[in-house]
């Protein structure tokens, strides 16, 4: 199952107000105030984008165009655990294929979703550098390479008992 809300983290809005302070009226700083609030919130849902264009005197349509251009940034709730699989030249034709066919079956989502319980996020990205290793997934900043669909479902159960 999918989740748009997951175990949201509630906005803590004196704290987002103390990190936009200093950056009022300065457009420049957007993405530096991006990366930031995300930090702080977890993701950048709408509350906290029409803040970001308030502070920095810019549009929410300016806003709104730099979170959806940039990968990174996020409108949805991310899982504690972020899994991301590499489906790039070498780790496709290498297997990610099937990879993310038993991870999507194992969690009980799509790329791009995160379970119900708040526990797991996963996404497919381009690449992760590591194609000399591939099929590769990352969980948080941890690579784990040379990935058969069954040790990707191993892995992943690993970090469910933590």
């Amino acid at each position: 199952m999918s989740c748009c809300s997951c175990e949201e983290k509630k906005i803590d809005y004196e704290k987002l107000d103390q990190l936009l302070a200093p950056y009022q009226g300065q457009p420049s700083a957007l993405i530096e105030v991006l990366h930031r609030a995300q930090e702080l919130v977890g993701y950048l849902p709408k509350e906290v984008q029409i803040r970001i264009a308030d502070a920095l005197g810019v549009s929410l349509g300016e806003v709104y165009a730099v979170v959806s251009f940039y990968s990174h940034f996020s409108i949805k709730p991310k899982g504690k655990y972020r899994i991301s699989l590499c489906k790039g030249t070498a780790c496709y034709v290498k297997g990610s294929p099937d990879v993310l066919e038993k991870i999507e079956h194992q969690l009980g989502i799509k790329a791009g979703d995160s379970t119900d319980d708040g526990l797991f996020s996963l996404e497919v990205v381009r690449c992760l550098g590591a194609c000399g290793l591939g099929p590769v997934m990352t969980v948080n900043e941890n690579a784990h390479g040379l990935l058969k669909p069954d040790k990707a479902v191993d892995i992943i159960e690993n970090y469910r008992q933590q």
